[in-house]
């Protein structure tokens, strides 16, 4: 699900009207794609924060949740919502081309995370804290990658990041990096630092071992080519493309209840950052 949900673009197709044609399938059940075990986000016991996200929707439109689950993130696209197995897909890239999506509900990003009594201090990548570090967890394929690469950290990084998987083989298969096991290793002093996607990491840097501080990572990193690297992404809401009178009434239903969301990723310790003004 997230190589870590995000991208950057807002279509909110007819997202301001505030009545909408009641359709027969409006008193379905909202059938929501998600993750079988991919926490923080889902999991099958509801225990994820986007199964409280989802329970919300179910509320704003007046519609039961269904779940259909999926295992893999690479194709729970192409394979559960292009099939109309399911209606909706949440924590979505804004923007996302294969699917209409809604409006963001919320932006974060990347972030560090480090011991605070070790006092370290990390305002970017150029931190000299980054070259001293000895061992930094990350998840492969994405944009901490790409910068460790930059700072000349990837190759003396590489075996240890195997390890945290047990030293499985990428190819063909979902190798899934577990957010509470990279935490856990800053927590206990088995790496220096760890770079994640903040909503991935809040819930377990909350109820670490040990006291953690996580830094936000600015959104001006440019990898050694001089691309720009992003690190600060919006999150939606997505549905199918055929389907924009569903589109139309999550948006509303994000706009009338974005108190509710916002305490909700707050509660999390999910890191929230403001929405870009939009391009002139």
């Amino acid at each position: 699900m997230q190589k870590h949900k995000h991208l950057v673009a807002i279509l909110g197709l007819a997202a301001g009207l505030a009545v909408f044609p009641v359709a027969a399938e409006d008193n379905k059940p909202l059938k929501v794609c998600a993750a079988e075990d991919e926490m923080p986000y889902s999991n099958k016991a509801g225990e994820g924060f986007e199964n409280k996200l989802a329970e919300l929707l179910g509320k704003g439109l007046g519609r039961k949740i269904e779940y259909v689950f999926w295992t893999d993130p690479r194709y729970f696209v192409r394979d559960f919502l292009d099939k109309r197995l399911c209606d909706v897909a949440i924590g979505v890239d804004d923007g996302d081309p294969r699917l209409l999506t809604t409006k963001p509900y919320y932006r974060s990003g990347y972030v560090f995370i480090s011991r605070e009594k070790d006092g370290l201090e990390l305002k970017n990548w150029d931190s000299e804290a980054l070259h001293k570090a000895k061992r930094i967890a990350f998840v492969p394929g994405t944009p901490a990658e790409i910068m460790l690469r930059a700072i000349n950290r990837y190759n003396d990084q590489f075996n240890y990041s195997q390890e945290l998987v047990g030293f499985k083989s990428k190819r063909n298969q979902y190798v899934k990096y577990e957010n509470s096991k990279l935490v856990a290793e800053v927590a206990s002093g088995s790496a220096d630092v760890a770079v994640l996607w903040g909503p991935a990491a809040a819930r377990y840097v909350k109820a670490a071992s040990a006291p953690l501080v996580m830094t936000v990572i600015p959104d001006n990193n440019v990898r050694a080519d001089g691309q720009k690297v992003g690190h600060h992404y919006s999150t939606s809401l997505g549905v199918h493309k055929l389907d924009p009178t569903l589109q139309a009434q999550l948006n509303k239903v994000l706009e009338d209840r974005q108190d509710e969301i916002t305490e909700l990723l707050e509660q999390e310790g999910i890191p929230l950052l403001d929405e870009p003004e939009p391009a002139k």
